[in-house]
């Protein structure tokens, strides 16, 4: 499944990477033109990303989906 969103704040970003801490699949972002892809459960590597732009939330967790959306 995947899920488009813009993050505004530094505050999102962590949300969504302890979010991805607490289910047991994978849980991955990647940019718009998928030229990079990085872990949502590794904190640093969330900040490899360009935030300014929406990006793709890719997991096959549906609570991690069901929280995204919660958020809109």
């Amino acid at each position: 499944m995947v899920t488009i969103k813009k993050f505004e704040s530094i505050e999102e970003i962590q949300e969504l990477q302890k979010l991805s801490c607490k289910v047991p699949e994978d849980v991955f972002i990647h940019s718009q033109d998928d030229s990079v892809m990085v872990d949502a459960k590794s904190f640093i590597g969330l900040f490899t990303l360009d935030f300014s732009k929406p990006v793709k939330v890719v997991s096959e967790s549906e609570y991690i989906h069901k929280e995204l959306r919660k958020e809109e």
